[in-house]
């Protein structure tokens, strides 16, 4: 009975396992690895941004399709279908009459303007000009966004390194934990240096956590610029990128650099584009001054029940006496005259529907000519509208490109600096490798104490999270850099 129990605690240990072991491997299996590019063509699908900006360029496409098409004749058809009761006009005889009427009546129309004061050519004028911002305005946000989550997809490597470099100091400081405790056991350490490294040990699995902690942090920052669930699994790709060797943000021309940033930049081209939009819109105000010419045209019929057929029946002839007076000379003498008179008589018909229509059809054309005298003075204001807009189309491309040179500065003098971080990283990094290197022999040798092994090796641990962040941080100005210069933001 024992063995039997102890066997089936045993598979279900090992089912157990195997099920801990699947639901291990099916997590692994679906933690995606992500390059950057990957990322930012997720975001170009998913980027709330991006899709708004879309949206902006395909109304700006129906505003310029809706432009091109108003050259076009417009045509029109109606009908009314009614009663009407009392004394009402009849709307096909146009009589009065005290009865209950039902009436139809139909029309086509059609018009197409000929001349407007160049209203029309520059409406469609201004409306490609608004299309190709809108389309730049869409350039932009795109590489707001590609920017904003090559700094997160950095962030992540950096992070991920200083977890490696943790676990490392981690792995270290048990190493020397053990020799420590071996040296306690021989008698040539005090038993106290034991907590010096137990103290270390507990900083670095600090450290660990914080690595961990950042880790997470920068990874939701990436999810949340992709518009990607939180709750995704995913990895980034470490690519093999080294720093260009011949990299020199500091031979680096300022105005060579803003004159390849203004032709690049896709803001500057959408400030540029809406100048010459308020531009346009000077000759649409002004076209209020100008006659409008057009022509029309239009067919129409009606119906009404109201309306009858009138018609004389001919009942043949009929004998009719007329009495004349006749003066012959001798007075007027009565005379009676018979004779054969036309018999007929008045009849209505009912009026067909389509005999109705068929006889009320009616056409007309023309010309039509509307001559602007006295406008309230809305045209004057129309055009100073129109001049001020033009003023701050201005101010704002001014702006845009004033923000540009602030932004090419900043990234050349960024670049500089993290060079000159890095090369100083460099150094320092090298100066404490020796000094921790010369600790470790001289702590081998009894010379120093464990606490005074463990300065020189935080000091190089320190040194060694300064070269890092300074490596991304030199990195990430360079590719800003790139950015400026109209290159595509990636990792190599």
């Amino acid at each position: 009975m024992k063995l039997r129990t102890s066997n089936t605690a045993f598979l279900a240990f090992v089912f157990a396992f195997l099920l801990a072991n699947l639901f291990f491997v099916k997590n692994v299996s679906a933690q995606e690895i992500w390059s950057l590019q990957q990322c930012i063509e997720y975001a170009r699908t998913n980027s709330i941004a991006l899709k708004q900006a879309e949206n902006g360029i395909q109304l700006a496409a129906l505003n310029d399709k809706a432009n091109q098409l108003s050259r076009l004749p417009s045509l029109s058809a109606s009908t009314n279908l009614g009663y009407q009761f009392g004394r009402t006009i009849d709307p096909v005889s146009n009589e009065f009459r005290s009865q209950t009427i039902a009436f139809n009546s139909m029309g086509l129309s059609a018009g197409v303007t000929v001349y407007s004061g160049g209203r029309i050519s520059n409406t469609i004028k201004q409306g490609q000009i608004d299309l190709k911002a809108a389309e730049q305005d869409a350039s932009s946000s795109f590489n707001n966004i590609a920017l904003s989550i090559a700094t997160a997809y950095l962030n992540v490597l950096l992070s991920e390194e200083q977890l490696e470099n943790a676990n490392r100091r981690r792995a270290l400081s048990q190493q020397q934990l053990d020799q420590t405790d071996k040296r306690i056991a021989a008698g040539t350490l005090p038993a106290n240096d034991r907590l010096d490294v137990l103290a270390q040990i507990a900083n670095d699995e600090q450290a660990i956590v914080q690595a961990r902690n950042a880790i997470d942090i920068n990874y939701l920052t990436l999810k949340n610029f992709m518009q990607l669930d939180p709750a995704t699994s995913i990895k980034v790709e470490r690519p093999d990128f080294t720093i260009p060797a011949d990299a020199n943000p500091d031979a680096m021309d300022f105005f060579s650099l803003y004159a390849q940033a203004l032709n690049t930049q896709p803001q500057v081209a959408a400030a540029e584009l809406r100048v010459r939009s308020s531009e346009v819109g000077i000759n649409l105000a002004k076209a209020g001054y100008f006659p409008t010419l057009s022509l029309f045209g239009s067919l129409n019929s009606s119906w009404s029940d109201a309306a009858k057929q009138f018609e004389l029946l001919n009942l043949g002839t009929v004998r009719e006496s007329q009495i004349f007076y006749v003066d012959l000379g001798q007075g007027e003498t009565e005379l009676n005259v018979e004779y054969d008179a036309p018999n007929f008589k008045e009849n209505f018909l009912n009026y067909p529907y389509f005999d109705q229509l068929r006889d009320n059809f009616g056409q007309s054309f023309g010309v039509g000519l509307n001559i602007p005298i006295y406008s309230n003075g809305q045209n004057d204001i129309n055009v100073q509208r129109a001049e001020v807009n033009i003023l701050n189309a201005k101010l704002q491309s001014d702006q845009t490109k004033q923000q540009l040179k602030n932004d090419v500065q900043q990234a050349i003098a960024s670049a500089k600096n993290a060079k000159q971080t890095l090369d100083a990283s460099q150094k320092s990094i090298d100066a404490t490798k020796v000094a921790y290197e010369n600790a470790e022999k001289r702590f081998q040798l009894g010379a120093i104490n464990n606490l005074q092994l463990l300065t020189a090796r935080n000091n190089y641990d320190i040194a060694q999270t300064n070269l890092t962040v300074a490596k991304y941080d030199y990195l990430f100005r360079l590719k800003i850099l790139d950015f400026y210069l109209g290159k595509t933001i990636k990792l190599d």
